[in-house]
């Protein structure tokens, strides 16, 4: 514990729900929800108009749509949070080289370490300045902790939202926190509040007045002790700067459950892909290689395998988690796949023998998958093939007529058709005439885009056949200094 309150906690306010609210002006002041859009979607941010409704994050999106069935449901755009994010610790990491991210919108500075602070006055000082700067750079407001510790200033920012700044004199915190619910305190989740409620302990302050002995019997020595000097306001943890990566991961949840293997082989693929492209994206590779699948009645199974060296060879990353998945049982349908990484280094030591490993099993299942497309296709495959050997002798029938048939597109064994084009409630479009905007909506064959952009005000509405040429996906706008520059 410090005697001045010179570590400062922010936490950004429904940071995704209020960059989608920054960039897109006729959403300013109503319900937003973003997060996954399919039928087991969940929320990953709500807005506070949203949250009057009883929405928030980690609810299934089915359930928020039912609580607020006007909102507005976009689909998250994680470049756009990452450069924001990229901004807001830029402006932290000027007051102290100790600066610790929690994630995109959070993070712990020692302001003491940065010279910016040393007693009250000056951290209240530098917390409003910081938020106002924060205001500048990005249109965003954000909530400030000031305290002698971690803990409380991470209690103090909670308190102090939404846009607000609470400072904790060292010295009040038992006072500050004897009346709070006992879930104020970090790691008393619903079932240690629970199993703490049960007992009669529901506040902070009974909590404190039931002794370090007490906890220890009820939750275990390790917990109960430090349970004891959360209620007290102790927490001598220090600030670190840099925080090392243990492990990269993507994951993706299906709308519909997967029964077919070849389906779910593929999409492991796909993630391992994903996976090392996030990983080489962080500078690293890694030597076990991680396999999820959640299967459809929710059992979750982990898969692992370590390899001799670290890799970041997306083929080497495939192999192994294609043999991963011929350990699982996907029998009734896959409902969510994972791949990750693990045991990180910031260097990699070629497998020549995976690599060559994933090369002869890519051989062999693109051989096997031939084999099979001709053996269904049987005698179709046959006239088709007697029919451009015809055509290679100039007979009737050759390449130089229509094609027909089995050849036609969208006959069985023929070309598939263009799919058609998808538009994603949320994503950015710029169009030819109409310049940049946003898509509110689609479906049968049509999507609806509201012409506006970040500063300016609340935009026209306008639909379009899904497949008009002259609109095209686009990058994310700033959110601050970009506003009418693109403007037709």
């Amino acid at each position: 514990m410090r005697a001045a309150p010179t570590i400062l906690h922010l936490d950004m306010d429904a940071f995704y729900a209020s960059v989608e609210q920054a960039s897109k002006p006729s959403l300013r002041g109503k319900a937003v929800i973003v997060g996954g859009l399919g039928p087991r979607g969940v929320v990953a941010t709500a807005s506070y108009e949203a949250r009057r409704f009883g929405v928030h994050s980690a609810m299934p999106m089915a359930q928020a749509r039912r609580l607020c069935p006007n909102g507005a449901y976009l689909i998250p755009r994680f470049r756009l949070y990452q450069a924001v994010s990229e901004v807001v610790m830029g402006l932290l990491r000027e007051l102290s080289p100790l600066v610790e991210p929690l994630s995109l919108d959070e993070a712990f500075v020692d302001l003491e370490a940065g010279g910016t602070a040393f007693d009250s006055k000056s951290a209240r000082e530098t917390g409003e300045r910081l938020r106002a700067d924060i205001r500048a750079a990005t249109g965003l407001s954000g909530s400030v902790g000031l305290a002698g510790s971690k803990m409380l200033a991470k209690v103090a920012s909670e308190e102090a939202k939404p846009a607000g700044l609470l400072l904790i004199e060292p010295g009040t915190e038992r006072e500050l926190l004897a009346p709070m619910s006992v879930r104020t305190l970090p790691g008393v989740g619903p079932v240690t509040g629970e199993h703490l409620r049960r007992a009669g302990i529901t506040t902070v302050g009974e909590l404190a007045e039931a002794g370090e002995d007490e906890l220890v019997r009820m939750v275990g020595r390790s917990h109960g002790v430090g349970l004891y000097r959360m209620a007290l306001g102790l927490d001598d943890r220090p600030v670190v700067a840099e925080r090392d990566a243990k492990s990269v991961s993507v994951e993706d949840t299906f709308d519909v459950d997967l029964h077919d293997r070849v389906r779910i082989r593929t999409e492991v693929q796909r993630l391992a892909d994903r996976c090392v492209e996030r990983l080489r994206g962080s500078g690293h590779s890694g030597r076990t290689i991680v396999l999820k699948v959640r299967r459809y009645d929710f059992s979750t199974m982990t898969r692992s395998e370590t390899l001799r060296g670290p890799t970041d060879d997306p083929a080497v990353v495939r192999e192994a988690a294609a043999r991963l998945l011929e350990a699982v049982d996907t029998t009734g349908g896959v409902r969510l796949l994972g791949v990750g990484v693990t045991g990180l280094a910031d260097y990699t030591q070629e497998d020549l023998f995976a690599q060559s490993m994933a090369a002869e099993a890519e051989a062999a299942a693109e051989a096997a998958a031939q084999e099979a497309a001709e053996a269904a296709a049987g005698g179709a495959a046959a006239a088709s093939a007697g029919a451009r050997e015809a055509g290679a002798r100039g007979a009737p029938g050759g390449p130089a007529e229509a094609p027909q048939g089995a050849d036609a597109p969208g006959a069985p064994g023929g070309p598939e058709p263009a799919p058609e084009r998808r538009w994603a409630a949320g994503s950015d479009v710029l169009h030819a005439v109409y310049g940049p905007g946003w898509v509110q909506g689609s479906g049968v064959g049509r999507v609806t885009v509201r012409f506006e952009q970040p500063g300016s005000p609340p935009g026209r509405v306008r639909t379009f056949r899904v497949e008009d040429p002259e609109l095209e996906p686009s990058d994310p706008l700033p959110l601050v200094g970009q506003a009418g520059a693109d403007a037709p």
